[in-house]
């Protein structure tokens, strides 16, 4: 089985760059890196042309192009490989995963394999995530996936399943999130299977939720918007959804009594983000715009 990496990329270079040079210790042998670049500049073909790859690389210099749903769309259409996945521009995949997820989707034959995001003591970050291997469904969808440590048998893509270019980071709209479960309940729904296990990880950065800044207070709105927008295109009842804006709620009250003001505001941020996204959602269907 081969793999096709595809990264979709705009405004970093050096994590991609770090990214491409990883690569050359993974210990599967199979594989292809796509890279959308939605950059202005070509700086990252200077790289790729400068930097010994023994794997296959494509380019896609797309500059008018922007979305991360966008890019990886146009990506799908490049790949050539059995196995699709989607690595974050700013993250770093062990040199084992492939091989551990070629293992895995043949021991579960599953059409889909989930995993989570760790930091470099394997701490799960930026996100809950179950904590044993299980079956994906619409009880679990959010708390057994990120988007890139999730792998795709191409035949998911080929039944004609895109990613919605209308939710994701840089789409044009307020639904910044979970594009990753969306496409995972649409595949579920066509009769696809999908499997988590906590042992398929990636490494990332760990968003700064602690002490946010400006520019977090709005990335945690426009997360929150999207993953309540999901729930509300997919019909998750209105118990669902409460679920996940009392944990918000909550995180509120706990931190305001800390007198830990900014982190009760992305707490704040974070449910009203829920809120909005879930009744857009909701009145997006009921009106047939969906």
């Amino acid at each position: 089985m081969k793999f096709s990496l595809i990264m979709s990329t705009l405004g970093r270079k050096k994590e991609v760059f770090d990214f491409i040079d990883s690569l050359k210790t993974q210990d599967y042998p199979s594989f292809e890196l796509i890279i959308v670049d939605q950059n202005a500049d070509n700086d990252i073909l200077k790289f790729i042309d400068s930097s010994a790859v023994s794997y296959s690389l494509k380019y896609l210099h797309c500059p008018e192009m922007r979305g991360l749903s966008r890019g990886r769309n146009a990506g799908i259409n490049q790949a050539d490989g059995d196995i699709l996945c989607f690595p974050d521009d700013d993250c770093i995949y062990p040199d084992d995963l492939l091989q551990k997820v070629f293992l895995k989707i043949k021991e579960e034959n599953a059409d889909i394999l989930c995993g989570r995001a760790v930091d470099k003591a394997l701490r799960s970050i930026n996100g809950r995530y179950e904590t044993v291997a299980q079956a994906v469904s619409r009880h679990n969808v959010f708390t057994t996936q990120i988007e890139w440590v999730t792998f795709f048998k191409k035949e998911v893509f080929e039944s004609g399943l895109r990613y919605d270019e209308a939710i994701g980071i840089g789409a044009s709209t307020i639904w910044q999130a979970n594009e990753g479960q969306d496409i995972v309940l649409r595949a579920l729904k066509n009769g696809f299977t999908a499997y988590y296990d906590p042992n398929i990880y990636a490494h990332h950065e760990e968003l700064n939720i602690y002490r946010p800044d400006e520019k977090m207070l709005q990335k945690a709105r426009g997360y929150a918007r999207g993953m309540g927008y999901v729930m509300g295109i997919h019909n998750f009842p209105i118990g669902f959804a409460m679920n996940y804006v009392l944990r918000a709620l909550g995180g509120v009250l706990i931190f305001t009594m800390k007198l830990n003001l900014p982190r009760a505001k992305y707490y704040y941020h974070v449910l009203m983000g829920r809120i909005e996204g879930y009744r857009h959602g909701i009145s997006a269907v009921r009106s047939g715009r969906i």
